[in-house]
């Protein structure tokens, strides 16, 4: 039996990166992934291949709408969906291609089957040989959550994963569910011409994210693209025709459904831990009534030597949370002192302008009886974003009201992905929101915004506003 200090299980941003990061720290490593291609639901169904065709059809729909403004004239523009695929599929190959060959740097053994729990130390792999690990580490992600009145047939009635391959731009595109990936979805095929519905039980977009950005969101979908959102309402049933599908919808707090034809229902509401086939009984693991593993604030489950990381366990189903819980795990392993603070942790929804957040929200101070303050700067009065012709959106800087310790910060705009990393900064490194004013950032970029939000925050008024 092969003996390791670390036996993975699964191979996404959680597993690989943990795996990486163990045989940096001179542990001996074995990663088990059950399907050909490593990386998990994000390199290969999820975050990579759908930032491609969100970058592709974000270039599209420039190249139609706003090229012009630029002195730019194109004329006889269309569109190669089926070019767009295959570049999208190329890049998932080249990053699990990546993914290969820092195994190999690495030195970290891989073996492709199941992996299901023996005992407490032993992992058997389906075709392959039976590991020993000395530690374990559960990384198994999670699956598209579905509705019991919505069977996901994957033809017609469909999950992001297909969305990603379709046959063909969709004329007309029913999405249940408000979240981020309903929300990037939507603005893939929106701006490809797709006539859009939204379904949502809840009375907003984006749960959980600033209810500011969240607004700006729904402003961006249906004036950029025309779609129909129906906030409070619930997709009930489905009848799938030869050519199509027609939903059933009714509103939530009651009335009469109504039905509604399109050609694809993508459902988008949400995902659940994946954790079948594992034998966790045989390790004398159990899950909760929500699917996950409990685990300690070390991230070790009811037995001290396995841990789980990522989607399986408590906290934001996000690709670099699981990379950075990955990371503690190993590192503790190696004997170091790492720590997690997941309120550190961004949100990012990748449509044009992105939309990004770190911290409290409003809602979530106004819960807990925090004072706060709050300053915003909108884009328009950035010079950069007006050379760049991106002026929607806004930067909102949260501060206590006492001390005006940094509390969250939360962008729309261009390039919000990227900026909001000097929140994250400032949050774990304990900045006030005075702190943030005070950084030399260069002009003219996009991140002087977050110093004008920041000093509205902390004195109530920007400089350029």
């Amino acid at each position: 039996m092969e003996r390791y200090d670390l036996v993975i299980i699964g191979s996404g941003p959680g597993g690989y990166v943990a795996a990486i990061r163990a045989a940096q720290l001179h542990l001996s490593v074995a990663l088990i992934e059950k399907y050909p291609a490593l990386g998990g639901t994000c390199l290969n169904v999820g975050c990579i291949p759908s930032k491609a065709l969100l970058d592709s059809s974000e270039k599209f729909y420039d190249a139609a709408k706003h090229f012009s403004d630029h002195g730019i004239e194109t004329e006889k523009l269309t569109l190669n969906w089926q070019k767009m695929v295959a570049r999208k599929d190329q890049v998932v190959k080249q990053t699990v291609g990546g993914v290969e060959y820092l195994m190999k740097k690495n030195k970290i053994a891989v073996f492709h089957g199941h992996g299901r729990f023996v005992s407490a130390n032993e992992i058997a792999v389906e075709g392959g040989p039976t590991l020993y690990g000395r530690n374990i580490l559960i990384a198994t992600g999670s699956k598209p959550s579905a509705l019991p009145t919505i069977p996901i047939d994957k033809k017609r009635i469909i999950t992001s994963t297909e969305a990603l391959s379709l046959p063909e731009v969709p004329r007309r595109l029913l999405i249940i569910g408000g979240g981020v990936i309903g929300v990037e979805m939507a603005s893939i095929f929106g701006r490809l011409g797709t006539e859009l519905v939204i379904v949502e039980f809840l009375d907003r977009l984006l749960p959980g994210m600033d209810a500011d950005a969240a607004e700006e969101t729904r402003r961006i979908l249906t004036t950029d693209y025309g779609a129909k959102i129906l906030l409070g309402h619930a997709a009930q049933s489905v009848e799938i025709g030869n050519r199509g599908v027609v939903v059933h919808v009714a509103p939530r707090a009651g009335g009469e459904s109504f039905p509604i034809e399109t050609d694809y229902v993508l459902v988008a509401v949400g995902r659940r831990p994946y954790t079948e086939g594992l034998d966790l009984e045989k390790a004398g693991l159990t899950v909760d009534e929500r699917g996950r593993i409990p685990v300690n604030d070390h991230l070790q489950t009811a037995i001290p030597h396995i841990f789980a990381i990522g989607d399986v366990i408590r906290g934001p189903m996000l690709a670099h949370k699981a990379s950075e819980d990955g990371v503690y795990v190993a590192e503790r392993l190696a004997g170091r002192k790492p720590h997690l603070d997941y309120r550190q942790i961004p949100s990012v929804v990748y449509i044009w302008p992105e939309i990004a957040g770190v911290g409290y929200t409003e809602e979530e101070l106004q819960k807990e009886g925090r004072p706060y303050r709050v300053g915003k700067f909108p884009y328009r009065a950035s010079g950069r974003a007006r050379a760049a012709h991106d002026t929607r959106g806004f930067v909102k800087v949260i501060a206590d009201a006492k001390t005006d310790m940094l509390l969250g910060m939360h962008i729309v705009g261009a390039r919000a992905a990227d900026t909001i990393a000097v929140g994250v900064a400032g949050l774990a490194y304990g900045a006030s929101a005075e702190d943030i004013f005070r950084l030399p950032l260069a002009h003219p970029t996009f991140s002087e915004a977050l110093k004008e939000a920041a000093l509205s925050a902390s004195e109530g008024s920007a400089i350029h506003l």
